[in-house]
């Protein structure tokens, strides 16, 4: 193995960090402890269906994105811009004006569009809290007098966004989270997320199970000890790793981590045909959302049959399926008896924490090695793919 730069990790901040590398004209060599592309972000292929490890959206919009990679590539899929919201009264469906009239004007004049409610919301998209005084979530929906069912749907909405049913999240990442949501729908490659790592790798040269054990500074640059026991050289090493691990190869202490947990079910009955994330505004159960996915891209499920998939966060004990039936089939107002389980995939270490004033940890460490990953600049593609950059950006600087 011989290369300027080896970068540890093939997740979206690794796999950016060398295509950005390699354009420069640097020899890279990526290697990655698993058996996969993407870290994080994977797609499973079980009977026909795509399972994506966790639901995962992307947004097209993403500058960093858009950026990295050809977007039309990907071939997303959107969802309609709204949502479906459950509540003792029925189903409402909260939907943008200008997309979608229709939607919008049977929701007009309900309990979730009244004036003081909508008002709070908007204070709180015009709020611009700087890092310094930055708040929790919760905290900022307080401050900008946002109330009542719609602030409980929002709250519900980014929980599972989010990973985070405290409201602990700091509030100027959601803002800028939510900022991307406005400019465009976020939706799911036509070949499940997977497509999105495959593209970032296309060129690049990736061995896939190669576990490293140690980074090794040297007077001559950075050794990477595999666990073959091999040592190959390089003159800078970026650790693009899980932040939960990042701590076993640098100094860095472990990034605290938040989880999600999504059951994947086929059903040859689709329990509804709107393109939309469903949630209860009333928490009447242990999930944040659900969708018919195959209602966004038809791909996802076989021919004639429905995949929906139905997310809770795991920050406790995990949820029965019992429980998630029984949630689900009150969010439709459907049954759920000829739904078939096909998979549970329970991600404790979905997303970093963003706390209220997060400060961006340095890339550099000093002696060749080199950090990126969303934990970084954000929990989200965007994040990881900006980290990834920056971090290349860095490296490049100091070889030069």
């Amino acid at each position: 193995m011989d290369a300027d730069v080896i970068v540890i990790g093939a997740g979206l901040a690794g796999l950016r960090a060398a295509r950005v590398l390699t354009a420069a004209g640097r020899s890279v060599v990526v290697v990655e402890a698993s058996d996969h592309l993407g870290g994080r972000v994977h797609t499973d292929e079980v009977d026909g269906y795509l399972l994506d490890r966790g639901f995962q959206l992307v947004n097209p919009a993403y500058a960093e994105l858009r950026d990295a990679v050809q977007v039309a590539e990907l071939q997303v899929r959107q969802f309609q811009r709204g949502v479906a919201v459950r509540d003792d009264e029925g189903l409402t469906l909260l939907a943008d004006p200008v997309r979608h009239p229709l939607l919008a004007v049977r929701a007009a004049g309900g309990r979730y569009l009244r004036p003081g409610q909508l008002n709070g919301a908007l204070a709180w998209l015009r709020a611009s809290d700087t890092r310094a005084d930055d708040r929790t979530l919760a905290a900022s929906f307080d401050r900008a007098g946002f109330t009542g069912p719609l602030r409980a749907v929002a709250d519900q909405f980014l929980a599972g966004v989010l990973a985070d049913r405290t409201g602990g999240t700091s509030a100027a990442f959601v803002r800028s989270l939510v900022g991307w949501f406005l400019r465009a729908t976020p939706g799911l490659p036509a070949d499940g997320m997977r497509a999105l790592p495959r593209l970032l790798a296309h060129g690049l040269e990736i061995r896939l199970e190669s576990r490293v054990d140690e980074v090794k500074r040297t007077p001559d640059g950075v050794r990477v000890a595999l666990a073959d026991g091999t040592e190959p050289p390089a003159r800078a090493v970026v650790v693009a790793v899980d932040p939960a691990t990042l701590g076993m190869l640098t100094s860095l202490p472990p990034v605290p981590m938040r989880g999600l947990v999504t059951w994947w079910f086929g059903t040859p009955v689709a329990p509804s045909q709107l393109p939309l994330l469903f949630v209860d505004a009333e928490a009447r159960g242990p999930l944040v959302n659900t969708a018919v996915v195959s209602n966004v891209a038809a791909g996802y499920a076989p021919p004639g049959q429905h995949l929906v998939q139905c997310s809770a966060v795991l920050d406790g004990e995990t949820p029965s399926e019992a429980e998630v039936r029984a949630h689900a089939g009150a969010i439709y107002d459907s049954p759920t008896d000829d739904w078939r389980l096909l998979s549970v995939h329970e991600v404790p270490h979905s997303l970093p924490v963003m706390s209220p004033g997060l400060q961006r940890p340095p890339s550099d460490l000093g002696g060749g090695v080199f950090v990126a990953g969303d934990h970084a600049e954000g929990a989200s593609i965007q994040g990881a793919l900006l980290s990834g950059r920056r971090t290349a950006e860095a490296v490049l600087a100091s070889l030069r």
